[in-house]
């Protein structure tokens, strides 16, 4: 078998929640076009998670058709628990088996930390974290069962490195790279992968983002060299599909960064910078040594508001 003909998907089965718009639309398609069946979740609800719509899965699954492959739509709630039994048996039924899991589907509801109520964080971490935590788990016992398997889950650089009103978001997305790193470890036996797209695409929840807003998260930030093609979502699918692929059996546990055309590898959490001593540290000593050592260089994320004067109050 040659690796173009290994990077195929011919026979494979997939999942792919939040697949009605953005980049989740982007990889069923990709997925279908080079041999997969798919199972298309999404609920169809507004960016914050509120409302339902069967059109946009529905209208996914009619364009794999119209162009000669096969899906069904499933709109089923990811934050239900029994949301991912459903699915995994759907794949079943449909097709008679299942080989890949890919998770996009999330919302937003951005706010500065002391603005942000219980709800507004609930509702984040429970289709971003458990709505992939909920699909991961069933498919993951058949995939053990059958010693193979794929699964794509979506981190973000506001995770990785944060992004100022998503206290929510972050933590979901940061929380998702551990729990793809967990996943890779627990099912590396069994012949299953298991990897994290943070992905960077035009969707309609980068568009929701305030110019100001925009401009305060990429402060401090490295920009993208130029060239860079757009960033349409379309473009974080292909590696998805390989990911996806048997030329990747050899890839899992790592997070991938995709934006337009840009491919990037990003490191696993090490120490860079490390002070150690005879006996246990003092709360002296650490201030006294700090600064030269692994103070060196550390900088704020955001601008240090000067300290008021309270002596001209």
């Amino acid at each position: 078998m040659t690796e173009e003909n290994n990077a195929r998907l011919d026979g494979k089965v997939a999942i792919v929640t939040g697949g009605g718009r953005g980049i989740g639309r982007g990889v069923v398609l990709k997925l279908a076009s080079l041999g997969a069946r798919v199972v298309v979740n999404d609920i169809g609800a507004s960016l914050d998670g509120e409302g339902l719509d069967n059109t946009p899965a529905q209208q996914v699954v009619n364009e794999v058709g119209e162009n000669g492959g096969q899906a069904v739509a499933n709109y089923g709630d990811v934050t239900k628990f029994e949301t991912g039994d459903e699915l995994v048996q759907q794949a079943l039924d449909e097709f008679g088996r299942l080989d890949i899991v890919v998770t996009p589907a999330g919302i937003l509801r951005d706010r500065m930390v002391f603005n942000m109520t219980e709800e507004e964080w609930d509702a984040v971490i429970a289709v971003h974290l458990k709505g992939t935590f909920n699909i991961v788990r069933p498919a993951s016992i058949l995939f053990r069962q059958q010693k193979s398997g794929r699964i794509i889950t979506f981190s973000s650089v506001s995770g990785l490195f944060g992004a100022s009103g998503q206290a929510n978001y972050g933590a979901a997305k940061d929380g998702l790279a551990g729990f793809t790193r967990v996943v890779a470890r627990d099912l590396a036996k069994y012949g299953v992968t298991a990897n994290s797209i943070s992905p960077g695409g035009d969707t309609r929840m980068t568009a929701s983002v305030p110019d100001t807003t925009r401009a305060m998260r990429q402060e401090g930030k490295m920009q993208p060299p130029t060239g860079v093609l757009t960033r349409a979502p379309e473009h974080v699918a292909p590696m998805v599909a390989w990911l996806a692929s048997d030329a990747a059996q050899h890839v899992s546990g790592h997070v991938f960064h995709c934006t337009g055309n840009i491919i990037s590898l990003f490191t696993d959490p090490y120490p860079v910078k490390s002070i150690h001593k005879d006996g246990r540290w003092t709360v002296k000593e650490i201030a006294a040594v700090f600064p030269g050592t692994l103070g060196m260089d550390l900088l704020n994320p955001q601008r240090a508001t000067p300290p008021r004067d309270r002596s001209a109050s």
